[in-house]
């Protein structure tokens, strides 16, 4: 098992480029257009890390680079302080402004520039998927409870229909999955329907270690039962692309404030802090989507195709909010770090001093180096290489 593990290297690799690749460009963009707009100078567009393995300067000076690690990016303006080395330094040779000189409020639009295409590229992509796929709908029931689970403790019986939880309507058992799983020990308001009548129930989800939907092993919240769809009430509902857009941006903002909450909980220590995710758990998420949806070879493989397409741009917009969101925590070498020491500009009316930048961006670099490793090794677990590794 080790070894079918490894043969699928080129797999995991090729999707994490893919996903990473479309997300950071996009991303980079971002900043890259506000500064143009903005009059600042760029000295370096630069997708991944490391040493180039493609180089080119256009005829405003901004060198246009591929580099040998691709797990991120970064667009350079003149006289910016991405690092503590960066501070006091401005390049000579690129066409415009150094980045000091263009004015607080414009440095901070060019900061959230980068989050904000995230987030536009996600709100896009929902939305292309509703108005070529839809919105599938359907009632789902329970077809039985575990007697020491928590739905049995909430008094769940077999039979019941789900109306909602946790203020969320249940519209298929992906949705009802979705809230359970991201709520492992909170009280979820319930309501069900029993013989006609709605019935409200308080339910706890159990935090367990359990396989997710694409069958990574992680601590989920589980209340014990099992669900079915009811097919008579299934049905499909179409979206024109007006609706269809709108609709990008409700799928968007819903999982801007599912992430926000889930970091809420990690913090309170109401959620496991392995539950977080990093490049190695979207190479793997994407990889074991691609084996299972290629590996049914009862169905056509146009069909196949078409599906793992959907499911793969579906994750590229959840990724893609995901590193928005993660760009606008406050610290010094993100996104956020970098508005938080505009707005002391605004206020203080002049800059942090030299020094304490240095040091807030060192400090800001050792603790995304931690997170970094925190989370990889986490992904690790997840991915199940050590336990298919012991047979």
């Amino acid at each position: 098992m080790f070894d079918g593990f490894l043969s699928q290297g080129p797999i995991f690799i090729v999707c994490l480029v893919f996903m990473l690749g479309i997300v950071v460009v996009i991303h980079e963009l971002g900043h890259y257009l506000a500064g143009r707009y903005f009059g600042a100078g760029v000295e370096s567009f630069s997708v991944g890390f490391g040493k180039p393995i493609f180089e080119k300067s256009d005829k405003r000076g901004t060198r246009w680079r591929v580099n040998w690690i691709p797990l991120g990016g970064f667009v350079k303006f003149v006289g910016e302080s991405q690092l503590p080395g960066d501070v006091g330094k401005i390049e000579q040779g690129p066409v415009g402004k150094p980045f000091h000189e263009i004015g607080v409020w414009p440095r901070t639009a060019i900061a959230a520039a980068g989050p904000a295409a995230n987030f536009v590229l996600a709100a896009l992509i929902f939305a292309v998927f509703f108005y070529f796929n839809g919105a599938y709908q359907a009632r789902v029931g329970v077809t039985s409870v575990l007697e020491d689970g928590a739905a049995a403790e909430a008094g769940i019986e077999t039979g019941d229909i789900f109306v909602s939880m946790g203020g969320e309507a249940v519209d298929n058992a992906g949705d009802l999955q979705t809230i359970v799983s991201m709520s492992s020990n909170k009280e979820l308001l319930t309501i069900v329907e029993r013989d006609g009548e709605e019935i409200e129930l308080t339910v706890t989800p159990q935090r367990q270690m359990r396989e997710n939907a694409v069958g990574q092993v992680q601590a989920l919240g589980t209340i014990g039962i099992t669900l079915q769809e009811l097919r008579d009430t299934a049905e499909r509902i179409d979206y024109n692309p007006v609706e269809a857009l709108a609709m990008g941006g409700v799928q968007t903002w819903d999982t801007v404030a599912k992430t926000t909450d889930m970091i809420g909980r990690m913090i309170t220590g109401k959620e496991a802090l392995s539950s977080l995710s990093g490049p190695v758990a979207i190479g793997d998420i994407s990889r074991r989507v691609v084996n299972r949806t290629m590996a049914n070879n009862e169905i056509p493989l146009a069909t196949r195709i078409n599906a793992l397409f959907w499911s793969m741009m579906t994750i590229c917009a959840a990724v893609s909010v995901g590193i928005g969101f993660f760009n606008l925590l406050p610290l010094p070498v993100l996104d956020g770090g970098h508005i938080v020491f505009n707005c002391y500009e605004a206020f203080a009316g002049k800059p942090l001093p030299a020094r304490i930048q240095e040091g807030a961006l060192m400090a800001g670099m050792f603790l995304l180096l931690g997170m970094f490793v925190f989370i990889t090794w986490g992904d690790v677990l997840e991915t199940g290489l050590f336990n298919s590794a012991r047979g």
